[in-house]
């Protein structure tokens, strides 16, 4: 059937639903308001903050859903580099950033959120949702965070659906031409960017009706270096940790004490361009009738160079001799935790660098059409979306000659810096090579899809609309990693003597930040990627490995899978309305269900007890259905004051990566170390009996709008959750291979969020003179989310935070526009959360990783220079405070884990319109 319906949608390959989020007429004062025309959202053009705030004003008060939005003042003017960046200013919304952008996007502290552009899915490579950094924002036109859905939208994730919505050539009147060139400097990297966007339009009456065509073109260019020092997560006890050959401390009156087992530096710089096109064609022959062509291609292109120096602290040298611990300083008022000391011998320092080439495309095309009847709107959409990502690197492994004496301190601002006293570290002579690893890296991920729907008038006082409409889609994804690696530390081979040419000392990443240890000498990313097959013929007249032979890494079928999966779904929606006592309640009321057919298909390895290893090609099914309802309820208490309420359900699909079902698999002869039970196998990987994870939701949201661009409002909300997926470690018996202690993803236990969140909003236009230009936007937000995490199977599940949920989060932000000039300061917080949860060894409990609280700073300006023309300048990450992340290793006690610095962004450009 999946063959059949993707032979069916490319073969059509015609028209379909205008696949936008639902549009709303504006509301009156005296009565609720009803829905119309979907075009009618995209004739509404803004020009200014003051504009932009009372669009998505008007989108949060009209909606069925409990959504927020964000609204772009005109084309190409939301004022940030790409979705996510956008994204991090809206309530209940939270963004984690690394290498300078902001990347995974939470809602509600949830990470399982569906992605739509212009309605329709969209993903990037075998992933689920779009990677929302990788959208440039001179793209978008608005972007709605529907936190409780409607049965007509795509099935949202656990933390809601996310639209980005794409400006079409009926949005303007005739002709427009508008786009802005802009520069950049990051402070950390010292690069200057630039970064562009063209938007062409126009409309034109014929003779075979109304026609409009866009074209939008973006380009964004990003330079960025990050420095990061570190204490390693695991935390050892140098007499317990190796009792035959403990490690050796010579400080009198000190016993047993804990500390990280490892300290370094993580240098990663690097290049991203962000190309990206979209195009609209929108023919409307007349007034019943309309149908429309729509491509995008969006692209990322990466170059990265990744640098990181190692020092262990308890770990013996070549010939056994365990390293020795001097000077100790313990913390004081916290026992038994090291601040401070000196190691002299033990094993060398390792370092090493990757050279690595980046590049991703991704295309949707998209044909749809709309037909309005005198009580019935048809409308339908056909798209195509094809996605892949390759990677391409080459790493040097190097190692320093001899030990040198390390001094270490665990607590400067936040983690360890270290120092490696008097060695020569400019000296070549001191580097030894120890090893080379080539990787090519292969995402894909490809689908089909196509809706009906139909939007009937039934002329009912309290029923007035009803809709119905089915889907289908058709999901093709797969990976595969091929890799090598070549050890010759044993070797003694010297690091200068590979055919990469001189050496060079690294550069310092770490400005005025209090590590002293910062430089080392490597190979450069030009050397390493123009001599890569050098490094590989080296590498195999060496060790003789067959599979350094030939240039291409031979293909491994353990590193890799392929799914397929079709989706059908139906669903039917009601709006209803009428009027309780004296006031009016209007809202939708629906159900979708949803038809899932997967096959997922893999390599396990079998290792036997002889060591003989066995590939055994693994491929399962699955067919479940979700149904999914809903209801949604407005009551309007005054013109001004709302009180909605919604309830629903939504489910989110375990990634394809998690279904994987291949499996690494060890016949065990004798059990493990004679332990019962007597397992006769252990294995890890994938898990392709995983179920969907589901989530109830609750929601009221009081909202008070007192001006066109002035509301306040508060929402509530409980998510009941059942089915997170966590890793861990079971007993499983196997009809094949007995009983398996098998470490992979699981559906844990049962979950909950429950939060709150409020927000204002308003412009002081009372104010006498230049005052009245400020505005000001603020909001707040709660969660306490808590999931069971197993410790091991069969003791009592442990309810712990869900990682990544802030309890607080807010947003504070000024804005002035009067005249010519217009500002925005926008102030975020997030308080700490969890980043992870793992354990060591000698650990009873689990402990996490968190981060610290994160605040940041952002300006943007502009100033009218003359009719059509604006001069703009933003300045990113204007506070520059590091992340810090720290490891609890206790229920009491914790090492700080890493600190990394990360730039900022000053830019200045200039905006058109004609």
């Amino acid at each position: 059937m999946p063959r059949t319906i993707r032979a069916l949608f490319c073969s059509a390959s015609l028209v379909s639903l205008l696949a936008i989020s639902p549009a709303f007429a504006q509301q009156t004062d005296d009565k609720p308001a009803k829905p119309v025309d979907d075009s009618t959202v995209e004739e509404v053009v803004v020009t200014g903050f003051r504009a932009a705030l009372g669009s998505a004003q008007e989108v949060k008060r009209n909606s069925d859903a409990m959504v927020d939005a964000i609204v772009s003042e005109d084309i190409g003017k939301l004022p940030d580099n790409n979705a996510s960046e956008a994204l991090s200013r809206v309530v209940g919304v939270q963004v984690t950033r690394y290498n300078d952008e902001a990347g995974t996007v939470l809602v509600r502290g949830l990470p399982d959120v569906a992605t739509t552009f212009n309605g329709r899915e969209f993903f990037t490579t075998n992933d689920r949702s779009l990677h929302m950094q990788d959208f440039p924002a001179g793209v978008i036109a608005g972007i709605e965070v529907y936190k409780s859905g409607t049965s007509d939208l795509i099935e949202p994730g656990l933390g809601g659906l996310i639209n980005l919505r794409s400006r079409r050539p009926f949005d303007v009147k005739d002709t427009e031409i508008a786009g802005e060139v802009r520069g950049s400097y990051n402070t950390q990297s010292k690069a200057y960017d630039p970064s562009a966007n063209l938007v062409v339009t126009k409309r034109w009456d014929t003779a075979i009706g109304e026609i409009g065509a866009l074209a939008n073109v973006s380009f964004v260019r990003m330079t960025y270096r990050n420095a990061d020092r570190y204490a390693d997560s695991a935390i050892i006890t140098p007499m317990a940790w190796n009792p035959s050959n403990p490690v050796k401390v010579t400080t009198p009156g000190v016993g047993m004490f804990n500390f990280p087992a490892n300290a370094g530096n993580f240098y990663e710089k690097g290049v991203r361009d962000r190309p990206a096109f979209n195009g609209t064609l929108q023919w409307r022959p007349n007034d019943k009738l309309e149908f429309y062509a729509e491509g995008l291609w969006q692209a990322y292109r990466g170059d990265v160079t990744t640098d990181a120096f190692n020092v262990n602290f308890e770990r013996p040298d070549l010939t056994g001799v365990s390293p020795t611990l001097s000077n100790v300083v313990l913390v004081e008022g916290e026992p038994l935790k090291a601040a401070s000391f000196t190691k002299t011998g033990g094993y060398v320092p390792e370092f090493w660098r990757k050279a690595q080439e980046d590049k991703t495309n991704t295309y949707q095309g998209a044909l749809g059409f709309k037909w309005k009847g005198d009580r019935a709107v048809v409308s339908g959409d056909f798209a195509y979306t094809s996605s892949k990502y390759q990677s391409n690197q080459v790493n040097i492994d190097a190692q320093l000659a001899s030990a040198p004496t390390i001094n270490v301190q665990f607590d400067v601002d936040g983690t360890a810096i270290f120092n490696l006293g008097d060695y020569d570290i400019a000296n070549p002579a001191n580097y030894v090579w120890r090893g080379l690893y080539q990787r090519d890296y292969v995402e894909k991920g490809d689908g089909v899809q196509g809706r009906l729907d139909l939007d009937w008038d039934t002329h009912s006082s309290w029923l007035p609309t009803i809709k119905v409409g089915v889907r289908a889609s058709d999901r093709d994804a797969s990976s595969q990693n091929n890799d090598r690696y070549a050890y010759t530390a044993p070797l003694n081979i010297p690091l200068a003597s590979l055919p990469t040419g001189a050496l060079e000392m690294i550069s310092n990443g770490f400005g005025d930040d209090g590590q002293q240890f910062r430089q080392w000498l490597m190979p450069t990313w030009d050397a390493m990627r123009d001599n890569d097959e050098a490094l590989r013929q080296r590498a195999f007249d060496l060790t003789g490995q067959a599979n350094y032979a030939t240039a291409e890494i031979p293909n491994n079928p353990l590193g890799g899978f392929t799914a397929k999966e079709a989706t059908y779904a139906a669903y039917a929606q009601g709006k209803y309305q009428f009027d309780l006592g004296a006031y009016p309640v209007d809202g939708a009321i629906g159900v979708r269900v949803v038809n899932t057919d997967g096959q997922y298909s893999g390599f396990s390895n079998v290792t036997g007890a002889n060591g003989a290893a066995q590939i055994v090609p693994q491929s399962v099914s699955q067919n479940y259905v979700d149904v999914l309802p809903s209801i949604q309820s407005r009551i309007r208490f005054t013109p001004e004051f709302q009180l909605r309420l919604a309830v629903n359900k939504t489910r989110t699909r375990p990634s394809f990566g998690q279904l994987n079902p291949s499996l690494n698999i060890t016949i065990n002869s004798t059990g493990l170390d004679g332990a019962a039970p007597h397992y006769t196998a252990t294995g890890s990987g994938g898990n392709p009996d995983l179920k969907p994870l589901t989530s109830i939701n609750y929601d009221a949201s009081f909202e008070y709008y007192f001006a066109k661009s002035g509301s306040a409002t508060l929402a509530l909300f409980y998510h009941d959750l059942d089915g997170f997926i966590s890793y861990y470690t079971r007993d499983v018996s196997d009809p094949t291979y007995g009983l398996i202690q098998l470490s992979r993803p699981e559906n844990a236990g049962k979950g909950r969020v429950l939060g709150a969140e409020a927000n204002f909003q308003t412009f002081f236009t009372f104010l006498p003179g230049w005052w009245s230009g400020f505005g000001v936007q603020t909001n707040l937000t709660y969660l306490d989310g808590t999931y069971a995490l197993p410790q091991t199977l069969g003791e009592s599940a442990r309810q712990v935070k869900i990682p990544g949920v802030s309890k607080w989060a807010y947003n504070l932000t000024g804005f002035y526009e009067k005249g010519p000039f217009a500002a925005r300061l926008s102030y975020n917080h997030r308080s700490e959360y969890v980043d992870n949860y793992n354990r060591n060894t000698n650990e009873e409990l689990y402990a996490g990783q968190l981060t610290r609280a994160v605040n940041r700073l952002d300006l943007s300006t502009s100033y009218e220079l003359s009719k059509g023309f604006t001069l703009v300048g933003n300045v990113s990450n204007i506070l520059g405070t590091p992340f810090k992340t720290y490891r609890n290793y206790s229920e009491t006690q914790a090492f700080g884990r890493d600190l990394r610095v990360e730039g900022r962004y000053i830019s200045l450009g200039l905006r058109f319109k004609m």
